[in-house]
């Protein structure tokens, strides 16, 4: 080799075919997979969403057009064709397009569904100020009954009495109830007079009741008689009860204008309709009223 001349270097380069890990189509097939799982759980969502009869109303919408929901008969006596409950339905029928848009031949002439007219803003705002003030209220029954159950446990001679208490809320109001126990009840029999059981609790009633600015209406109940004919004196023995009941309340600072209205229901209204004899349904019912209470009919008209 003579002097300076450089040496002559192959290089060889290795070319590498793409494929295996270092290639894409791995890609593609992942990105299928990730959409036909998202296309998956797309259909189970709608699925749980959709009525059973937007269900049925699709599956008509598909269902091919010799598709009829009848009921042929056998022949002879019997021949015939049964018709369904929905009738017969052709390919086609259009149940989720009537329940998604409003038909055609009763166009929206501006009023509601049923035939009356839409409401004005003011009569929805009062409506929605109805609703809030009947919501708070219930709040307010509420926490009046937890402090009520909270007085009577804290109390230890109210503590076992306490089981002669229900406290509940009816449409009419917030309804307090001094309850006959075997044993343990408010009135000696046959005395419309409250025994000392029944004055402890009705004046620890009456520290709730003074807290709150709604009427009262106070009733007496007693249970059934033998033989289910409720005597004369039954009446009149539940309205005596339900009037001593409010002399105590009195008594104990609960203002008389408040007093809406006592009466005696006597065993008409049995707090256990299955046995109306059960000492439990000898009872004196408070209820604070809700707002605008329904006024008792005049005698005199």
């Amino acid at each position: 080799m003579a002097v300076g001349e450089q040496p002559i270097v192959i290089k060889k380069v290795k070319k590498v075919v793409g494929g295996g890990h270092h290639g894409g189509a791995w890609k593609v097939a992942y990105a299928d997979f990730v959409t036909a799982m998202m296309a998956f759980f797309l259909l189970m969502w709608l699925i749980n969403t959709t009525s059973p009869e937007q269900k049925r109303g699709i599956a008509d919408y598909f269902a091919p057009a010799s598709v009829s929901e009848t009921t042929s008969g056998a022949g002879g006596i019997l021949g015939g064709a049964a018709l369904g409950r929905d009738g017969s339905k052709s390919a086609g029928s259009s149940d989720v397009i009537e329940e998604l848009a409003p038909s055609s031949e009763h166009p929206n002439d501006g009023d509601s569904k049923d035939g009356s007219k839409p409401q004005t803003p003011e009569e929805v705002a009062a409506a929605a100020r109805q609703q809030a003030d009947a919501e708070a209220e219930a709040a307010v029954f509420a926490s009046a009954a937890q402090s009520l159950r909270q007085a009577l446990q804290s109390m230890p001679e109210l503590a076992e009495l306490s089981k002669n208490i229900i406290i509940d809320q009816t449409p009419e109001g917030l309804r307090i109830q001094l309850v006959d126990q075997e044993g343990r009840s408010m009135f000696n029999q046959g005395s419309a007079q409250p025994n000392d059981r029944a004055k402890l609790l009705l004046r620890a009633i009456s520290k709730i009741v003074n807290q709150l600015p709604n009427r009262i209406s106070l009733y007496g109940h007693t249970s059934a008689s033998t033989g289910g004919v409720k005597p004369a004196t039954d009446w009149q023995l539940s309205a005596a009860r339900a009037d001593a009941s409010r002399v105590v309340l009195q008594a104990a600072g609960v203002d008389a204008d408040r007093i809406y209205q006592v009466s005696g229901k006597a065993s008409s209204e049995p707090l256990y309709p299955d046995d109306p004899m059960l000492p439990g349904n000898r009872r004196i019912a408070i209820v604070l009223l809700r707002e605008a209470p329904v006024l008792p009919p005049n005698p005199g008209l």
